[in-house]
């Protein structure tokens, strides 16, 4: 019997939970897109609604860490270990959190983007979100990196994720720069308020990336632990 069969046996793979779960949490950050677009159009009812999906996404992806945290074995023949896998759900889920309280501050405030900064606010979006959908991609690879035993082609494809997803993180740094250069530019013709709650949200857009290059960070040490 191979090895991975006999660690079958022994422990309830917690991959396709964990795969699963990230899923949810990209699913739940993209709604951001509509969201910001039914915010642009003052279509406050439509952003209400996409909000609520957003919301029951993030709540799906609470679920399913909880879940995780459960029924993950703590024996000898786990795979990987326990608190790896622990430490990715965690950051995973905060995503999904971060996700909704953008959401939340900007539609409870009915804070609009200044038309001239939509367009470059919608690319840092874009980018912020290309970020968990790299680290989406890392983390479907786990599976596969059971089955080789963490060695081999498969490490260096992970690796290489990683090193892309450290890439779109600067990135959107860069353009988070831009962004706040042009807001300080407009802040006197703005709601002394409402440019404070947008440096706010700014930064927590950039925080999507953020939190999914430490996705990639906690996969890279699950790595080199092999």
């Amino acid at each position: 019997m191979a090895k991975n069969s006999i660690l079958g046996v022994f422990a309830k793979s917690p991959i396709k939970p964990l795969v699963k779960h990230i899923q949810i949490v990209v699913k739940c950050s993209k709604q951001l897109i509509p969201f910001f677009e039914a915010c642009t159009a003052e279509e406050w009812s439509e952003a209400a609604k996409v909000r609520r999906k957003l919301s029951k996404l993030e709540q799906d992806a609470d679920a399913l860490k909880r879940q995780l945290r459960l029924e993950l074995p703590g024996g000898l023949f786990m795979p990987v270990d326990r608190a790896d896998l622990l430490e990715l759900v965690s950051q995973q889920d905060k995503i999904a959190n971060k996700a909704k309280d953008i959401a939340g501050r900007v539609l409870g405030r009915k804070l609009e983007i200044p038309a001239s900064l939509q367009a470059e606010f919608c690319a840092y979006l874009s980018r912020c979100l290309d970020a968990t959908e790299k680290a989406a991609e890392a983390i479907n690879e786990l599976d596969d990196l059971l089955e080789t035993g963490f060695r081999g082609r498969e490490v260096e494809l992970v690796e290489k994720m990683i090193s892309q997803l450290d890439a779109i993180e600067d990135d959107t740094d860069d353009l988070q720069v831009i962004l706040r250069k042009n807001l300080l530019a407009i802040e006197k013709d703005l709601n002394p308020v409402d440019v404070i709650f947008l440096y706010q949200i700014i930064d927590w857009v950039g925080d999507l990336a953020d939190l999914a290059e430490r996705v990639g960070a906690r996969l890279e040490i699950l790595l080199a632990r092999k």
